[in-house]
C-alpha cells in the first residue's frame, strides 16, 4: 500500500472511527474480537461494542468505535480483523 498525504485523506487523525465485523455466531466471537481490536486501541471501552444478531441468528455483527490516531493504524487493524478464523467480514 502507498501511503496517502494527510492532506488527502478523508479522515482527520485522531477521530472515533466505527469499524463493523461480522462472524457467524459463537459464544467467543464478541470476546476474541474485543481483545484483538484492543490490541490496537487500547482505550476502546467494551461498554461502547453494538452487537446484534441476524434475523435467523446465525450471524452476530459487532460494531467498533475505535479512536483511529494514524491511517497504518487502521489498515492493521483491518488487515488483522480480515485474517482472523472467526471473521466473515470487515465494513
Amino acid at each position: 500500500m502507498h501511503d496517502i498525504p494527510p492532506e488527502d485523506s478523508l479522515i482527520e487523525y485522531p477521530s472515533d472511527f466505527p469499524i463493523k465485523v461480522m462472524g457467524k455466531t459463537h459464544p467467543d466471537l464478541a470476546q476474541t474480537l474485543t481483545e484483538l481490536v484492543l490490541l490496537f486501541d487500547p482505550q476502546l471501552d467494551p461498554a461502547t461494542i453494538e452487537i446484534r444478531p441476524s434475523k435467523s441468528g446465525n450471524y452476530l455483527s459487532l460494531t467498533f468505535t475505535v479512536r483511529a490516531t494514524s491511517r497504518q493504524q487502521l489498515d492493521d487493524l483491518y488487515r488483522a480483523l480480515h485474517g482472523h478464523e472467526m471473521v466473515s467480514i470487515v465494513l
